[in-house]
């Protein structure tokens, strides 16, 4: 095995995981020498305010194999994925969140299902150690639609253990929050799309990063999803260059409408407010294709170093 070229990159976001950083790091250490791969352990630092770095670098000083990619701020999860995927030199690149969450024994089988017919295995989360309400629930509503729109069968989008073919993800440039969209936003085909059970476990240290507030993001982003996963964003947006004076024609008739609706004219307050609809829903496409193309042309992330 070629030591300079590992076989596969074990890729995992972090920022403020002080308490998980090391615990990960042993696990993740001893599933990879068990697999008898030569391997790569890549930590995207995504401008951690505690410990974190400090500890990673204590971690890499016992660790040849351990890489860091420090950035240059926070960018958030897609872009510190965005980072990894740059770094990663893996055939195979796996990603893992930095909490401890998702468990590393669950690695082998999501190698053993990336077949030659498949090019991403999706970790699918068994009995979520999470609160239903606030993140099962929109959990499963959003990963529903996000199956309807694109044609991807993935029932769990936001398990951030994935095994990927490293051609797909190597010039990934993921604006803000469309991680929770992978494996769907790389456009790879349905079929060559897998999914495994795996174990879901309480975060190991800290707290979590994320509220309730992500599932309006997320409901505000997959109105592009479709356009995103089947067409250019650059023809796209050249198509929409008359939106945004569209959105404002639309939303004052839209404003008009439901005010001058007398009552009893129902019809007229429901075009009022289906119109209202369609503008904000135009506003949102229009939104994450200009982010879309920014990301592509500018980047997403800044490295402070790599060590």
């Amino acid at each position: 095995m070629n030591e300079a070229v590992p076989a596969l990159s074990l890729v995992v976001p972090v920022y403020n995981e002080e308490g998980n950083v090391g615990p990960l790091h042993d696990e993740l250490t001893r599933v990879a020498r068990e697999l008898g791969r030569s391997y790569e352990i890549v930590f995207v630092n995504d401008g951690s305010r505690d410990g974190t770095l400090a500890r990673l670098e204590a971690l890499g000083a016992h660790d040849a194999r351990l890489r860091i990619v420090d950035l240059d701020g926070n960018f958030g999860e897609a872009a510190a994925l965005s980072a990894g995927f740059a770094h990663a030199r893996g055939a195979v690149v796996v990603t893992l969140d930095g909490d401890g969450q998702n468990d590393p024994a669950d690695i082998p089988r999501l190698l053993a299902r990336l077949t030659p017919e498949v090019d991403v295995v999706s970790g699918r989360r068994r009995a979520r150690q999470e609160a239903f309400l606030s993140r099962v629930l929109p959990s499963r509503i959003a990963n529903w639609l996000i199956a309807r729109l694109t044609g991807v069968p993935a029932h769990d989008c936001g398990c951030g253990l994935k095994a990927y073919r490293r051609e797909l993800v190597a010039a990934a440039q993921l604006p803000r929050g469309m991680n929770r969209f992978l494996p769907a936003i790389l456009g790879v085909a349905p079929e060559r799309v897998a999914e495994v059970w795996v174990n879901d476990r309480q975060r190991g240290a800290g707290r979590s990063h994320y509220g309730l507030s992500r599932t309006f993001v997320v409901l505000r982003d997959l109105a592009a999803l479709p356009l995103l996963v089947r067409r250019a964003p650059a023809r796209l947006g050249r198509a929409l260059g008359g939106a945004p004076a569209a959105f404002v024609v639309v939303t004052v008739a839209s404003v008009l409408a439901v005010l001058g609706a007398p009552v009893g004219r129902t019809p007229a307050l429901l075009i009022g407010l289906a119109a209202a609809l369609a503008a904000g829903v135009g506003w949102a496409v229009r939104y994450d294709l200009d982010r879309w193309r920014r990301a592509r042309h500018d980047g997403v992330f800044r490295v402070r170093g790599v060590m």
